[in-house]
Protein backbone atom coordinates (compact mmCIF):
# COMPACT_ATOMS: atom_id res chain seq x y z
CA UNK A 1 0.00 0.00 0.00
CA UNK A 2 1.23 3.39 -0.67
CA UNK A 3 1.84 5.69 1.44
CA UNK A 4 -0.08 9.27 0.90
CA UNK A 5 1.86 12.18 -0.29
CA UNK A 6 1.94 15.30 2.61
CA UNK A 7 -0.35 18.27 1.75
CA UNK A 8 2.86 20.47 2.12
CA UNK A 9 4.58 18.35 -0.84
CA UNK A 10 1.43 18.18 -2.99
CA UNK A 11 1.43 21.61 -2.82
CA UNK A 12 4.03 22.18 -4.53
CA UNK A 13 3.70 23.00 -8.30
CA UNK A 14 5.87 26.15 -9.44
CA UNK A 15 9.59 26.86 -8.26
CA UNK A 16 10.20 30.07 -5.88
CA UNK A 17 10.26 33.58 -6.90
CA UNK A 18 14.25 33.24 -6.51
CA UNK A 19 14.97 30.99 -9.00
CA UNK A 20 13.97 34.13 -11.60
CA UNK A 21 16.50 36.16 -9.66
CA UNK A 22 19.36 33.48 -9.93
CA UNK A 23 18.38 32.37 -13.66
CA UNK A 24 18.82 36.75 -14.31
CA UNK A 25 22.34 36.22 -12.47
CA UNK A 26 23.01 33.21 -14.49
CA UNK A 27 22.10 35.11 -17.88
CA UNK A 28 24.14 38.03 -16.63
CA UNK A 29 27.34 36.25 -16.83
CA UNK A 30 26.73 35.45 -20.18
CA UNK A 31 27.24 39.32 -21.11
CA UNK A 32 26.98 39.15 -25.13
CA UNK A 33 24.41 36.40 -25.29
CA UNK A 34 22.39 38.17 -22.39
CA UNK A 35 18.76 37.95 -24.20
CA UNK A 36 18.84 35.24 -25.23
CA UNK A 37 19.95 33.12 -22.39
CA UNK A 38 17.60 35.49 -20.33
CA UNK A 39 14.47 34.44 -22.98
CA UNK A 40 15.33 31.23 -22.83
CA UNK A 41 15.85 31.14 -18.95
CA UNK A 42 12.97 33.04 -18.79
CA UNK A 43 10.27 30.20 -20.36
CA UNK A 44 12.38 27.96 -18.52
CA UNK A 45 11.11 29.34 -14.92
CA UNK A 46 7.38 30.21 -16.19
CA UNK A 47 6.71 27.14 -17.69
CA UNK A 48 8.59 24.88 -14.85
CA UNK A 49 5.78 22.50 -13.26
CA UNK A 50 6.43 20.20 -10.66
CA UNK A 51 3.63 16.87 -9.25
CA UNK A 52 4.67 14.66 -6.35
CA UNK A 53 2.14 11.83 -6.47
CA UNK A 54 1.97 8.46 -4.65
CA UNK A 55 4.09 6.73 -6.75
CA UNK A 56 6.03 8.89 -8.59
CA UNK A 57 7.02 12.36 -9.13
CA UNK A 58 6.67 14.41 -12.48
CA UNK A 59 8.79 17.61 -13.54
CA UNK A 60 7.84 19.43 -16.87
CA UNK A 61 9.01 22.51 -18.49
CA UNK A 62 9.80 24.73 -22.40
CA UNK A 63 7.49 26.17 -24.78
CA UNK A 64 9.02 25.06 -27.96
CA UNK A 65 11.16 22.46 -26.72
CA UNK A 66 8.90 20.79 -24.18
CA UNK A 67 10.31 18.49 -21.20
CA UNK A 68 8.44 16.22 -19.33
CA UNK A 69 10.49 13.92 -16.85
CA UNK A 70 8.38 10.86 -15.21
CA UNK A 71 9.92 9.09 -12.11
CA UNK A 72 8.68 6.94 -9.98
CA UNK A 73 10.25 6.92 -6.06
CA UNK A 74 10.94 2.74 -6.62
CA UNK A 75 13.67 3.70 -9.56
CA UNK A 76 15.60 6.23 -7.35
CA UNK A 77 19.26 5.33 -6.36
CA UNK A 78 20.93 8.54 -5.13
CA UNK A 79 19.89 11.89 -4.35
CA UNK A 80 22.46 14.68 -3.85
CA UNK A 81 22.00 18.28 -2.68
CA UNK A 82 23.52 20.85 -4.12
CA UNK A 83 24.30 24.74 -4.19
CA UNK A 84 26.94 27.42 -5.02
CA UNK A 85 27.80 30.49 -3.45
CA UNK A 86 24.94 32.42 -5.32
CA UNK A 87 22.11 29.79 -4.48
CA UNK A 88 22.60 29.82 -0.82
CA UNK A 89 22.90 33.35 -0.95
CA UNK A 90 19.15 33.27 -2.72
CA UNK A 91 17.74 29.93 -0.02
CA UNK A 92 18.28 27.66 -3.51
CA UNK A 93 19.97 24.61 -3.99
CA UNK A 94 18.78 21.80 -6.70
CA UNK A 95 18.21 18.26 -5.85
CA UNK A 96 20.12 15.95 -8.51
CA UNK A 97 17.98 12.49 -8.70
CA UNK A 98 19.90 9.52 -10.15
CA UNK A 99 18.72 6.49 -11.15
CA UNK A 100 20.27 3.42 -12.21
CA UNK A 101 20.13 4.03 -16.04
CA UNK A 102 23.85 3.61 -16.21
CA UNK A 103 24.29 7.13 -16.73
CA UNK A 104 26.53 9.38 -14.41
CA UNK A 105 24.86 12.53 -14.82
CA UNK A 106 21.28 13.13 -12.85
CA UNK A 107 18.11 12.17 -14.56
CA UNK A 108 16.26 14.68 -12.47
CA UNK A 109 16.98 18.41 -11.13
CA UNK A 110 14.29 19.65 -8.95
CA UNK A 111 15.44 23.28 -8.32
CA UNK A 112 13.77 26.52 -7.35
CA UNK A 113 11.64 24.30 -4.08
CA UNK A 114 11.30 26.97 -0.57
CA UNK A 115 12.60 23.98 1.62
CA UNK A 116 15.22 21.31 -0.54
CA UNK A 117 16.33 19.85 2.78
CA UNK A 118 13.05 18.74 3.56
CA UNK A 119 11.94 17.54 0.27
CA UNK A 120 15.50 15.47 -0.26
CA UNK A 121 14.27 14.14 3.20
CA UNK A 122 11.00 13.10 1.91
CA UNK A 123 12.48 12.04 -1.60
CA UNK A 124 14.63 9.16 0.53
CA UNK A 125 11.80 8.55 2.85
CA UNK A 126 9.93 7.38 -0.57
CA UNK A 127 13.22 5.76 -2.04
CA UNK A 128 13.41 3.64 1.07
CA UNK A 129 10.11 2.82 1.41
CA UNK A 130 9.09 1.95 -2.12
CA UNK A 131 9.52 -1.58 -1.40
CA UNK A 132 6.19 -3.28 -1.12
CA UNK A 133 6.72 -6.12 0.97
CA UNK A 134 3.25 -7.86 0.56
CA UNK A 135 4.63 -7.71 -3.76
CA UNK A 136 8.02 -8.99 -2.16
CA UNK A 137 6.78 -11.97 -0.62
CA UNK A 138 4.47 -13.02 -3.62
CA UNK A 139 7.43 -12.97 -5.58
CA UNK A 140 9.06 -15.16 -3.43
CA UNK A 141 6.13 -17.40 -2.93
CA UNK A 142 6.24 -18.10 -7.17
CA UNK A 143 9.81 -18.11 -7.49
CA UNK A 144 9.93 -21.24 -5.20
CA UNK A 145 7.11 -22.97 -6.59
CA UNK A 146 8.98 -22.33 -10.04
CA UNK A 147 12.32 -23.63 -8.78
CA UNK A 148 10.32 -27.03 -7.21
CA UNK A 149 8.48 -27.39 -10.46
CA UNK A 150 11.70 -27.26 -12.61
CA UNK A 151 13.63 -29.63 -9.71
CA UNK A 152 10.26 -32.43 -10.70
CA UNK A 153 10.91 -31.43 -14.75
CA UNK A 154 14.64 -32.30 -14.47
CA UNK A 155 13.98 -35.83 -12.04
CA UNK A 156 11.37 -36.63 -14.65
CA UNK A 157 14.31 -35.65 -17.51
CA UNK A 158 16.51 -38.01 -14.98
CA UNK A 159 14.92 -40.70 -15.15
CA UNK A 160 13.59 -41.13 -19.01
CA UNK A 161 18.04 -41.26 -19.38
Amino acid sequence: MTQPVPASIAAIKRPIDPLWTYYLLKAAATTVAFPVTALVLYFRFHTMRYDFGAEGLRMSWGILFRNEVLLNYARIQDIHLRSNAIERALGLARIEIQTASGSSSSVMTLEGLADPEAMRDYLYSRMHGATDHKQADTLTTVLLEVAAELKTVRLALEKRA
